[in-house]
């Protein structure tokens, strides 16, 4: 019995401890938590008791939450005293949301504070305990990752602001009732006032009739006894305004992906300096000292600084001759005499080579381009900054660099429509390529723009493997690049077979057409990369050329777009049906004049100072452009080449591995089955069969006919080869073998 007893106090000790412990002290309990919890924190975080102990629990707070740590005791301390003062009124009850309002304030400050931080250092500084912390670093890495360091700030600013009426709690009911106050005493205050009424005088008193008594109701009745009587009222339904409903239709049913293009902080800061120098006067005095000198008067009437050279405007005067009556009259001076004393200058201004216009394009001047002392570096973010790129309304607008002047040039990919590059090694082509491609992934998502790049250097397009704009891997066998050529010239021509069935005329129509009908873009832009077209000529010149100028003289109204680039500018690269349909070029230092009459059509090239110092052919001017081209560095080509990858994760999209060109490859180790049965059949009629023989029969280019041979070698079909140019014997016997009575022109026995 006393156990069982025991047992049965027992049971009934939890029930009876919890009825004792009210919601008053149960707040109190909390309160007193708080102010323990304070009393440890503050002495710790200030390093000044409690020892290791301490010192350890600092460094959990500070890894947390950086800097935000010397304000938990004082959230401790005011928690404390709210809870101790609120378990006097048990009725009052805690507003959790405030409190909610106020740890989501807390975390959006820490982000910001974190988010001043060097992205590369944010880690480290988070470890350290520094800025925000690991919440901070948390909340603004990802941020920054999706949206960018701007998006960022204004996103945690916005939500900011829009807890800080949680914070000071102001619920949607009291902010309603605080505006109707306002409203009321509004209205009171802007009422007429009553006048005082005149006095009146008083009336004769006249014995009164008792008047019925009116109907007792709800709000005059006053019982006697008990509680005033309830007046129960239904609460008030909120009221949906009509025409608010969102419905997903075909027009405006949401993006499957995300197009968010990289922030501009993925550059770096454009820190250039003034252009031109100090002593531009000086240059100009002696331009016309040693022009006059020579007889040759002129005055500099224009000075323009820009990154590399320092353009002197000059205007030609006049000489006094005598003519053949005996008077005396005065001429101008002849543009050519000015042209022939550049050596005389370059000797006295001490810079060589001086590149003089005669005159300039366009202008009454004749320019003199002197060198400066100093080349400054033309960063790509400061001309994606400028006024002329934000003016520039193209989704292939490209930043060429600077003008003589300074001024930021830029460029319509789309209205080139294909561009050609020319220099030699080191005078800053593949830069300009980066550059290109750099400004391409800055305007362009993967739904708008596509990539097909060859790269037979294996080392100045790879980087890019990896993006999603990309079709396929960067083509660095050359023997694949005749196919992906070819799946170009497919793609040309099913676009073309599309436009026709939609009745469109370009890209641009079929793109607007779709957007009304369905609500987005259905065809990509697609831009083709060579970056050195040399090794292409040299291996497959005849079926390069012709896919080539196909694409150059068909594809710009389907939005295919062609950048080559080489480093030997002659006529075998460069030939004449390429150049004819590359009306927009770039020429950067080249070798020779003769090399800049191939890309230019005239001289100049082989004067200009490398390192991104060029000479720019417009399609829609004749006029030469002289630019110092806009550096990119390696490190801001990771980091934007980073954010794309991220991107094609964070959206699901798949980055094809296999280019669709695959099965159109004209590969060594797979062999055109087709092309090989068709040698076969010409060889069987044949004793002898050549290597020009079968090019000339197949119609193909050489290194495929010689390839060809060596397969045909491979299987039996023909013999060995016997050097000296001789044909090669047919190894295959029936009764159908012909003659082969010369190389050059082999007939059939009859």
């Amino acid at each position: 019995m006393p156990a069982k007893k025991f047992k049965d106090e027992k049971k009934s000790f939890w029930p009876r401890l919890a009825e004792k412990i009210t919601p008053k002290v149960q707040r109190e309990l909390a309160g007193i938590a708080l102010l323990l919890f304070g009393v440890f924190t503050l002495p710790s975080v200030l390093h000044l008791a409690f020892g290791a102990v301490g010192e350890a629990w600092a460094k959990i707070l500070f890894t947390l939450f950086g800097w935000g740590a010397y304000a938990l005791p004082i959230f401790a301390f005011t928690a404390s005293a709210l809870l101790v003062r609120r378990g006097a009124h048990q009725q009052t009850e805690i507003a959790w949301g405030r409190i909610l309002a106020i740890e989501l304030l807390f975390a959006i400050i820490l982000a910001l504070i974190h988010l001043a931080t060097p992205a590369s250092d944010a880690g480290v500084l988070a470890e350290k305990g520094e800025y925000g912390g690991f919440i901070g670093w948390a909340i603004s890495g990802n941020l920054s990752a999706a949206i960018g360091a701007t998006g960022t700030s204004i996103l945690l600013i916005a939500f900011g602001v829009i807890t800080l009426p949680g914070v000071f709690g102001m619920n949607a009911e009291r902010l309603r009732a605080w505006s109707d106050s306002l409203a009321q005493r509004a209205r009171v205050d802007n009422a007429p006032r009553p006048t005082p009424p005149l006095p009146r005088p008083a009336p004769i008193k006249t014995p009164a009739k008792p008047e019925p008594a009116a109907p007792a109701t709800a709000s005059d009745a006053r019982p006697v006894f008990g509680k005033p009587p309830q007046v129960v009222t239904q609460p008030r339904l909120p009221i949906k305004p009509a025409g608010h409903q969102i419905i997903l239709t075909p027009r405006n049913r949401p993006r499957r992906r995300g197009n968010a293009l990289p922030p501009i902080d993925l550059l770096d800061t454009a820190n250039e300096s003034k252009y031109g120098e100090t002593d531009a006067n000086r240059k100009a005095r002696v331009i016309e000292e040693t022009l006059a000198n020579f007889g040759v008067p002129v005055k500099v009437i224009e000075v323009n600084a820009g990154p590399t050279i320092t353009q002197f405007g000059l205007e030609p005067g006049f000489v006094e001759r005598r003519g053949t009556d005996g008077q005396i009259r005065q001429r101008k001076i002849s543009v050519n005499r000015i042209a022939t004393y550049q050596h005389d200058l370059e000797l006295a201004l001490a810079a060589a080579p001086i590149r003089i216009e005669a005159p300039v394009p366009g202008r009454a001047i004749v320019g003199i381009e002197v060198p400066n002392h100093s080349v400054s570096l033309v960063s790509l973010r400061g001309v994606l900054e400028s006024e002329p790129y934000k003016k520039k309304k193209s989704p292939l607008k490209i930043a060429l660099g600077r003008d003589v002047s300074g001024t930021g040039v830029v460029a319509d990919l789309g209205a080139m429509p294909h561009l050609l590059i020319a220099g030699a090694t080191g005078s800053g082509k593949s830069v300009c390529v980066n550059t290109i491609i750099a400004c391409m992934l800055a305007n362009n998502s993967p739904d708008d723009l596509r990539f097909v790049m060859v790269d037979p250097k294996r080392v100045e397009l790879t980087p890019f493997n990896g993006i999603p704009h990309l079709i396929g891997p960067v083509v660095t066998n050359v023997e694949e690049v005749v196919a992906a050529l070819r799946w170009v010239v497919r793609e040309m021509d099913q676009r073309f077979s599309l436009f026709a069935k939609e009745r469109v005329r370009n890209i641009d129509a079929f793109n607007e057409k779709m957007d009304k009908e369905n609500g987005e873009h259905k065809m990509p832009y697609l831009v083709v990369l060579i970056d050195e077209l040399a090794d292409l000529m040299l291996a497959a010149p005849d079926e390069t050329e012709k896919h080539l100028t196909r694409l150059a003289q068909m594809a710009r109204a389907t939005g295919i777009h062609i950048v080559i680039a080489t480093q030997r500018p002659s006529v075998d690269v460069v030939t004449g049906l390429i150049k004819a349909n590359f009306p927009s070029r770039i020429s950067f230092a080249v070798t020779s004049s003769v090399d800049s009459r191939v890309v230019l059509d005239t001289v100049g090239a082989e004067k200009l100072l490398g390192k991104g110092d060029m000479l720019y052919m417009a399609s829609d001017s004749s006029k030469l452009s002289r630019l110092q081209g806009c550096f990119v560095s390696d490190d801001e080509l990771a980091r934007m080449v980073h954010f794309w990858r991220e991107k094609a994760i964070t959206d699901l999209r798949e980055v094809p591995h296999e280019p669709p060109w695959k099965s159109l490859g004209d590969v060594k180790e797979n062999g055109d089955e087709a092309l090989i049965a068709q040698a076969v059949e010409i060889a069987r009629e044949y004793d002898r069969t050549s290597i020009s023989f079968l090019q000339r029969k197949l119609g193909i280019g050489y290194p495929r006919a010689a390839r060809l041979m060596d397969q045909l070698e491979e299987r039996g079909i023909v013999g060995p080869e016997e050097g000296g140019g001789k044909p090669r014997a047919v190894l295959i016997h029936d009764g159908d073998v012909k003659d082969f009575e010369t190389e050059e022109a082999p007939k059939k026995k009859k």
